[in-house]
């Protein structure tokens, strides 16, 4: 699982590197949960790490100047609570 989040946070409109990594996670296949401060993508440990990868090159090319990541590993049939 990662959680993360990318800035500078915009409230008028959907900035442009956060639709970036959110269409990576959905075009990986991860379960996507989207909360008030980050979200979170849930998949295959591999298709995990891929999507982390892109998610940071195309997030920083959409003109993200931050992203946070907090990877998590959890025991298979595990699942972990939405932050």
């Amino acid at each position: 699982m990662v959680e993360f989040t990318t800035e500078p946070f915009e409230l008028d409109a959907f900035p442009d590197h956060a639709a970036a990594a959110r269409r990576v996670v959905d075009e990986a296949g991860l379960e996507v949960t989207v909360g008030p401060f980050g979200t979170s993508a849930t998949g295959e440990a591999e298709r995990v790490m891929a999507a982390v990868t892109r998610l940071l090159h195309d997030s920083l090319e959409a003109g993200a100047n931050r992203i946070s990541f907090q990877v998590s590993v959890l025991p298979a049939g595990e699942e972990v609570d939405a932050p």
